[in-house]
């Protein structure tokens, strides 16, 4: 019996289909460990060029088939569908939500790239269903509106479709979406294919249904895709389990990767980093030593960027991530794709503009590209006629085909392309290293502005296929345990064991496998502490165990290849940019809108500006702004009017203002999106008790997270059509609604107030003992009514905001957020901290990774006793060496953040962060010398009511507490807060002590009143 000691990679690019064995078993240099490779073109029906490319290595090594352990593939098809626009590849869809009327206003595809929405777009219907937070239903399912959907389905000729309900991917399996899934899949019969968002995606609405909607558009084409794959392993008698790499590197079974196609959305540039880290360790000429390097791998179709950490594996992606232009929330590898490559059509337009993709010839490069006989110019043909490729097809055949002039243009585009995705990828402005990989990278200059060094490692062109044969097996718990009266230690230990063995069963090699990601988070507002767990573990394929999964890859081979391909559908061109995009902001050049007046007439330009400062306000809380940005944009989109103004611009001290916001918890705003009718029936209601006829203006509750955009739909001329102040009652974001500055100047400062939910739910208090107890009876309205509410409290006049308001918060939000644009248009986002740092004084507390998040589970802190009373916290530790990036310095050439493994920062939060507490263990030697003792020193370096931010360190976006975890690198700020907090009143209702923190309250910095975006830009009047 031939022993398996051999593993194949293969990866099917959109021209090249890649394929290496490795013999990882031998003590050899890694380089060595490439037994064979070859490469062929990959063809139209796919299989051609896969059985080519395996034929050619197993001739070329001469090995016997049976001695292969497993097969693996990586392959860029599905997301070049994507990038590309291919309607040949992607597949209409129906989305079908479960939650009427949350939602409404923020229906599907609302920030999707035109060219693909043109594209998958087939049918969207909002029908009674969804749970909230707790599980409970919100309506129940009505099944005659299921059935009223299929007919509809069924007339369009639509075969794909998504179900997303609220809060679905939280719930155990026979939920709703399954349940509404078996009743239109009984209605509609065969032939039918319907994804349940909650299978693809984790918590954030409109990021699970982005990937749900992706994952049904690219379905059909993946079924057929590894269909294929099977029957070019059975035709060349090879029998061995079959594999597809995920976008973390990690391999699942064929017949389970097509049906999450998504998952495999970024396994080619994984591969890549992968590979290119497995060869570069044999590249002696490689001397980057510890730096942390580009790897661009350039294929026929598209180029994709990442960055390689010193580790080995790739860095990750922020919170969260686009494909194709469209937001998702996978944890992916950090990596940025553009359509271009060798295949990519070149064109020139008058004035000798050029275009270097999307569109790509792709596999047919050697029939169609001009240097191989074709007629279409691409970017290889304009690589050959500069030198870059001499080797490549005739250079006969395009010489002369194109002037100087053009050549030079078509190279500047092609370098200007890639400096700027190479850029994009930085978080300083330093020169990098730049790893090339793939068959295309051929075309890529020897010189580029902002790398100090291209390098192409062995086997440069096959590093896809390499990275596939080196992937490793994972095992995922995602549930939801009880956990009052349990040890939460104990169920943790408990989900470790089960995705171990899961990894295992996966095909794992016991001993190898390790826990590579934890992720806890107790619903808020639910009394029996139910906690969601995620667990993964990865551990190294056991070649031994799965040889006798070998018939996995005869199971649905049959002979009929003709219903495989897509390619007899027409192709619609993607479309270069999308319209819903304007025009690039220059940002030093900008002037937002101001009238003579005094009025701001906002823009989408202020609009993102503003959504970007709220969120970072916020300190972590007020719930995630994007869906009301979304919602707010696209009332401006219609041609509603929303003006902006300060106090000055009231004549009349008496003018009524009516303080807006939301109540809840920010998990519950990422899923449960607002109606859109819950802020304005409640202050509705409050100005009818109240007697008020007229509104002066519309003000914010709290700048800080959604609430500093929501009232702007209220203030906009399709509701109130009155002025949004410029101010608000926290200048940041605080837990409880009795915090706000009103409270600070009277004992009961909030009443009259009214709630409403989005489904007709309302409510109004008209007096109260307290303050605090206006919190209480609207907290327990708000958690019956799912923990999330729009609120109206007491009306009051300009003249008192004159006296105790907190002013100029939009201006405030408005510059932070420009700084992060200006930060980004530079790329230089190590700096970020210090742009924000110059709108408000400050101190950038920390930079590093997180690397432990407790929500509400009391117990097993590990880190040091806490300051407070409070159970949620966020644990960062500095970067390793390994995973840290150089940054530029003028005396030695580059310096590193000092990494001290003896220090965290803990920042306890409810829905906010609360306090930064420096945690260091200091080591004392015994006598004997023999061991050392651990002293643990903590020490608060900031409390509210100053303003702790956590920042995403390569976006500059801040992050929520609900979005908080493992792995993400961050930066820790703190600003100063407005000095109406810190008066002894102002302490004691939002101070140190108003959260049970023991400490005194020191100030971070002076506060500084940041000058009014009105005031700066409004006209000059001349006298």
């Amino acid at each position: 019996m031939v022993a398996r000691k051999y593993r194949v990679g293969i990866d099917v690019g959109g021209t090249n289909t890649d394929c290496a064995i490795l013999d990882l078993f031998e003590d050899h240099p890694r380089g060595q460990s490439v037994v064979a490779w070859s490469k062929a073109r990959t063809t139209a029906n796919v299989t051609d060029g896969i059985a080519a490319a395996l034929g050619g290595v197993l001739q070329k090594s001469q090995l016997d088939p049976s001695s292969i352990s497993f097969i693996s593939i990586g392959t860029t098809h599905f997301i070049n569908a994507v990038v590309e626009a291919d309607s040949r590849k992607l597949a209409r869809v129906a989305v079908i939500r479960l939650g009427a009327p949350y939602t409404a206003q923020c229906p599907p595809f609302l920030d999707w790239p035109e060219s693909l929405k043109k594209i998958i777009y087939g049918h969207y219907a909002l029908l009674d269903g969804g749970l909230q937070i707790d599980g409970q239903e919100i309506r129940p399912i009505r099944p005659e509106q299921l059935i009223e959907e299929c007919n509809v389905i069924k007339s369009l000729g639509i075969t794909n479709i998504v179900m997303v309900g609220i809060f679905s991917s939280i719930a155990a399996e026979g939920t709703q979406e399954e349940y509404a899934r078996k009743i239109m899949l009984d209605h509609l019969g065969e032939g039918y294919n319907i994804i349940c968002s909650g299978h693809v995606g984790n918590v954030g609405l409109l990021e699970r249904e982005n990937a749900a909607i992706l994952n049904a558009a690219i379905l059909p084409f993946a079924r057929k895709t590894v269909k294929a794959y099977r029957r070019v392993l059975k035709q060349l008698g090879v029998s061995c389990p079959l594999f597809l790499t995920q976008l973390d590197g990690t391999l699942i079974e064929a017949s389970k990767a097509a049906e999450v196609p998504v998952k495999t959305f970024a396994n080619g540039p994984t591969n890549s980093m992968r590979g290119a880290s497995f060869l570069s360790e044999s590249d002696t000429s490689n001397t980057r030593g510890n730096e942390s390097v580009i790897v661009v791998d350039v294929g026929g179709t598209t180029t994709d960027v990442g960055v390689l950490l010193p580790s080995g594996f790739p860095r990750k992606a922020a919170a969260f991530s686009e494909v194709g232009g469209i937001r998702t929330n996978f944890s992916m590898p950090d990596v940025y794709s553009i359509g271009l490559g060798g295949g990519s059509r070149v064109r020139f337009t008058e004035g000798n503009k050029v275009t270097i993709g999307p569109d790509s010839v792709g596999n047919a490069i050697e029939s169609e590209a001009i240097v191989f006989g074709g007629s279409v110019l691409t970017a290889t043909d304009i690589a050959v006629l500069a030198g870059l490729a001499p080797d490549i097809g005739n250079a006969d055949l395009v010489q002369g085909k194109l002037s100087e002039e053009k050549i030079s243009l078509a190279i500047a585009e092609l370098t200007r392309m890639l400096e700027s995705v190479i850029d994009k990828m930085k978080i300083h402005a330093g020169d990098v290293t730049v790893l090339l990989v793939g068959g295309g990278s051929i075309i890529v200059p020897p010189r580029l502005k902002g790398v100090k060094e291209v390098v192409r490692i062995p086997h440069f062109g096959v590093g896809n296929a390499v990275g596939a044969a080196i992937g490793r097996v994972s095992g995922e718990v995602d549930k939801v345990e009880i956990m009052a009266g349990r040890s939460y230690d104990g169920v943790l230990e408990d989900c470790k064991e089960e995705a171990r063995a899961r990894a295992v069963a996966s095909g794992a090699k016991e001993g190898t496998v390790s826990i590579a990601e934890v992720y806890t988070n107790q619903l808020p507002y639910v009394s029996n502490q139910a906690t969601r767990i995620i667990v993964k573990a990865v551990g190294d394929l056991d070649t031994e165990v799965i040889v006798d999964r070998a018939a996995d890859v005869l199971e649905d081979a049959g002979e009929d290849g003709e219903d495989e391909q897509f390619e007899r559908q027409p192709y619609a061109q993607a479309q270069t940019g999308n319209p819903d995009t304007a025009r690039p902001v220059i940002i030093e050049k900008y002037r937002p809108e101001v009238t003579n007046k005094g009025e701001w007439i906002l823009n989408e330009t202020d609009l993102a500006w503003i959504s970007e400062g709220c969120a970072i306000l916020g300190c972590g809380g007020g719930g995630a702004p994007y869906p009301a940005f979304l919602m707010v944009r696209q009332l401006l989109r219609e041609g509603h009017r929303v003006r902006l103004v300060d106090e000055s611009y009231f004549e009349n001290d008496e003018d009524v203002v009516v303080p807006v916001g939301f109540m809840g918890s920010p998990s519950v705003s990422s899923e449960r999106i607002p109606s859109g009718v819950e802020i304005p029936t409640a202050s509705r209601l409050l100005l009818k008790y109240a007697g008020v006829e007229k509104v002066g203006a519309v003000i914010s509750d709290e700048i800080g997270g959604k609430n500093g955009i929501e009232p702007i739909a209220l203030a906009s001329s399709k509701h109130f059509d009155c002025p949004l102040l410029d101010g608000d009652l926290m200048g940041r974001a605080y837990p409880r609604m009795n915090q706000v500055i009103p409270c600070v100047y009277s004992d009961n400062g909030l009443v009259p107030a009214a709630g409403a939910d989005g489904v007709g739910n309302c409510v109004i208090i008209p007096s109260t003992i307290s303050s605090p107890m206006v919190e209480t009876l609207f907290r327990s309205i708000c958690t019956d009514l799912g923990s999330a509410i729009g609120v109206a409290m007491a009306p009051f006049t300009i003249r008192s905001f004159r006296e105790w308001g907190l002013s100029r918060s939009v201006s405030m939000a408005w510059r932070i957020g420009r700084a992060v644009a200006e930060c980004r248009e530079r790329r230089d986002m190590d700096k970020i901290d210090e742009a924000i740092l110059k709108v408000q004084k400050g101190k950038c507390l920390f930079k590093g990774k997180i690397v432990d998040v407790r929500r509400e589970v009391r117990g097993g802190f590990t880190w040091g006793t806490l300051l407070c009373s409070n159970p949620n916290t966020l644990t960062i530790a500095p970067l390793l060496l390994s995973e840290q990036e150089t940054v530029p310095s003028t005396s030695s050439g580059k310096i590193r953040i000092e990494y001290n493994e003896n220090i965290r920062i803990v920042i306890p939060f409810q829905n906010e962060n609360l306090q930064a507490i420096l945690h260091t263990r200091l080591a004392s030697s015994t006598r004997t010398g023999i061991r050392s003792l651990i002293k643990e020193v903590t020490k608060t370096i900031c409390t509210v009511p100053d303003l702790i931010a956590v920042l995403d360190s390569q976006s500059g976006s801040a992050i929520g507490t609900q979005d908080y975890r493992y792995g993400l690198r961050v930066t820790v700020i703190a600003m100063a807060g407005n000095p109406k907090w810190t008066t002894e009143r102002g302490l004691e209702v939002g101070g140190p002590r108003a959260f049970g923190i023991n400490v005194a309250y020191q100030p971070i910095a002076p506060f500084e009143e940041v000058r009014s975006v009105i005031e700066e830009y409004r006209p000059t009047v001349s006298l």
